[in-house]
């Protein structure tokens, strides 16, 4: 199994229009052969000195596939090329980590 956790920090504000892009596009990859989890999460509000908060503009996105193969395959899809296109002008950076049980 591999897991993907991807850190997106977009221009200041923007945080609910790419969020609303990556909602939109959700079903499609979650119909992706392989997909186990895909989603979007925020920080909790005030939980405590335990957190390092990613802030008002940043989300993450935890994901797991089946398979390295699974994970290239969604790389590739036009709807991700298309989700991409829509949202790289509103992004600051976007960070991601794919990684594998140890």
């Amino acid at each position: 199994m591999i897991h993907v956790i991807a850190t997106i920090t977009t221009q200041p504000g923007q945080r609910e229009a790419v969020l609303a892009l990556f909602n939109k596009n959700r079903p499609a990859v979650l119909a992706e052969e392989g997909c186990i989890t895909y989603e979007a999460v925020i920080d909790v509000p005030e939980f405590g000195t335990v957190q390092t908060p990613l802030g008002k503009d940043t989300f993450a996105v935890i994901e797991r596939w089946e398979s390295a193969q699974a994970l290239r395959a969604h790389g590739a899809s036009a709807h991700m090329a298309e989700y991409g296109h829509n949202t790289r002008p509103l992004l600051v950076s976007r960070v991601i980590n794919v990684l594998q049980a140890c």
